[in-house]
């Protein structure tokens, strides 16, 4: 498990990932990316999440959040929702009790 990461979202924006070596689970709606993140999390340390899925299954992402492993980030795809910015800095605020890069 160590060392490896995997990405999950729709087909035509996760694959560029495949060049940096990150194994892309392609899944072409909400309920696909709920299943393929369930069955990914038990081998991978480190999954990216598109954004557009992240919202849609916070629920999931939450239950994640509560385990060291796997670590599941949403990542900007192309269709934006604000989603991962907001996580990313609440992520940060609850880890070092201040907002050092946001700032809003």
């Amino acid at each position: 498990m160590q060392g490896k990461m995997a990405v999950v979202g729709p087909a035509e924006t996760i694959m560029v990932f495949k060049a940096a070596g990150v194994e892309a689970f392609p899944a072409p709606d909400e309920k696909s990316a709920r299943e393929v993140l369930r069955r990914v999390a038990h081998d991978y340390p480190v999954v990216f999440l598109s954004e557009e899925y992240a919202e849609p299954l916070k629920d999931l992402l939450k239950r994640f959040d509560e385990e060291a492993y796997p670590v599941v980030l949403p990542i900007p795809t192309g269709r934006e929702t604000g989603y991962g910015e907001a996580f990313l800095k609440t992520s940060m605020e609850r880890a070092l009790g201040v907002d050092i890069l946001f700032k809003k």
